[in-house]
């Protein structure tokens, strides 16, 4: 059996899909429901490790840092700029940028200064300095000549 259906009446169907998925959808743009992982880079260098974190749009507020068991975790919270609660009804055409919380954690090796980590947000770049401990920097080591240590060992 062959239904016809007149062009308003699908029309309006299409309207109402359409506002229906935009309903749906609108509330992924919240940040309570979007996860995304900043990017990071990790160098050593000779009494240090530096963590360096693209965290563009992010307020230091909204930024937590912690360090457990030679595990620093970066934590925290970018803004969506689309926000229908705020902003009502809207259609979004394109929505490419990361937003809503975040977590990234990296293991380091067991030998640093926990106590004196630092951090430093500065154009949306998060640097996190890790001092080496004492016990984990290279020294050099005297050769003494004339059998001092054989000496020494054996009294």
């Amino acid at each position: 059996m062959l239904t016809n259906h007149s062009r308003t009446s699908t029309m309006d169907r299409v309207a109402s899909l359409n506002r229906v998925l935009d309903q749906a959808l609108a509330s992924a743009w919240t940040s309570d429901n979007r996860h995304w992982v900043p990017v990071i880079d990790v160098v050593e260098k000779k009494d240090a490790y530096l963590l360096f974190a693209e965290l563009p749009g992010v307020d230091a507020s909204q930024v937590e840092i912690s360090f457990e068991q030679s595990v620093l975790t970066l934590r925290g919270t970018k803004p969506s700029a689309i926000n229908p609660s705020q902003d009502g009804e809207v259609r979004v055409y394109a929505a490419e940028r990361a937003s809503g919380r975040f977590e990234r954690s990296i293991r380091l090796p067991e030998f640093v200064d926990a106590d004196r980590i630092a951090a430093d947000l500065s154009n949306g770049v998060l640097t996190v300095t890790i001092p080496k401990a004492q016990v984990a920097q290279p020294r050099r080591i005297e050769i003494n000549t004339g059998g001092a240590a054989a000496k020494a060992s054996q009294n």
